[in-house]
């Protein structure tokens, strides 16, 4: 897919949507991993250098959906002076960005720490000797800072600068399928990103997309995750659902993410079977301690709707 953006009235930019499709697309784990490949949770072969206790974040993070204990897990990882993988640092902004919402008086200050740690993932990519991930990662930093500006000055004024943003970041994904066309990892995030710009932009189609996060992204359990995102956006609900039970196949019953479980409920309430949607919303939320507070109340509000409807 071309990247190329023009300011306009129909284009929709909205901060949490625009950094939901880089956040989920670059931290990501994979379930079935031998031991002596246990620190890329992409690659079942040709390994690159990720750290393990970056990739047991990753667990935590996507696998179980706790960003409490995620946040708890990447603080060694992230210390100021300290060198960690970009992927890392990344996680650290997705954890600062969800306490936005939830930081009360203090909004300010979360909102610097964002900004902080998207500006470590450049300069941690900028240094990695792999040209393919540090392409990658600097596009990734120029999402986050997308999404900075548009939570600091609003949509209508942010709005251009992000858009410029947007474009770059779409420069370095290009520039590393280029290098890397069938990457896991490079398949993951272009695909989610990809993905997201196609479900915004006007004229754009995003089955180029869903093709290569369900032929060349991993690991599948998250690449399929995004496959049912574009399918319930599209209105395509009988394939969302679909992609959505093999996103939730692929990952241990004990560790299923309230998030997964979420979007099945969303995709059942789409499809009209209110009823079927319940038991999912309750088992998301059973794990609201591991959720940030904005998204515990979003699906409250989406399940007493529901359940009104039944």
């Amino acid at each position: 897919m071309s990247a190329k953006f023009t300011v306009s009235k129909q284009v929709r930019l909205q901060p949490p949507r625009f950094f939901q499709a880089a956040s989920a697309a670059l931290v990501m784990l994979t379930l079935h991993i031998s031991p002596s490949l246990a620190g890329d949770p992409f690659r079942s072969s040709n390994p690159r250098p990720i750290d393990d206790r970056t990739e047991s974040v990753f667990r935590t993070f996507f696998e179980q959906g706790n960003y409490t204990k995620a946040k708890a897990q990447l603080e060694p990882l992230v210390k100021a002076g300290q060198k960690a993988d970009p992927l890392a640092l990344a996680m650290r902004a997705a954890v600062a960005y969800a306490d936005i919402n939830g930081s009360g008086g203090n909004k300010a200050a979360a909102l610097e720490e964002f900004r902080t740690y998207a500006d470590r993932t450049r300069t941690a990519a900028g240094s990695l000797g792999d040209p393919v991930r540090s392409k990658l990662y600097i596009g990734v930093s120029d999402f986050l800072d997308g999404a900075y500006i548009l939570l600091k000055d609003g949509t209508v004024n942010g709005t251009p600068a992000a858009l410029s943003k947007a474009q770059s970041a779409f420069k370095q994904f290009d520039a590393a399928a280029t290098e890397a066309p069938n990457d896991p990892e490079v398949s993951l995030i272009k695909g989610f990103t990809d993905l997201f710009i196609a479900l915004n932009l006007p004229f754009s189609s995003p089955s180029q997309a869903i093709d290569r996060l369900e032929k060349y992204a991993g690991p599948k359990y998250l690449a399929y995750r995004g496959v049912a995102i574009g399918y319930r956006e599209l209105n395509q609900q009988s394939k969302a659902l679909a992609a959505v039970d093999r996103a939730l196949q692929a990952t241990p019953a004990t560790a299923a993410n309230p998030e997964v479980l979420y979007l099945k409920a969303q995709i059942l309430v789409r499809q009209g079977n209110h009823k079927a949607s319940l038991p999912f919303f309750e088992k998301a939320l059973a794990k609201k301690d591991q959720l940030p507070p904005g998204s515990v109340k979003q699906i409250q509000r989406e399940y007493d709707r529901a359940k009104k409807r039944t």
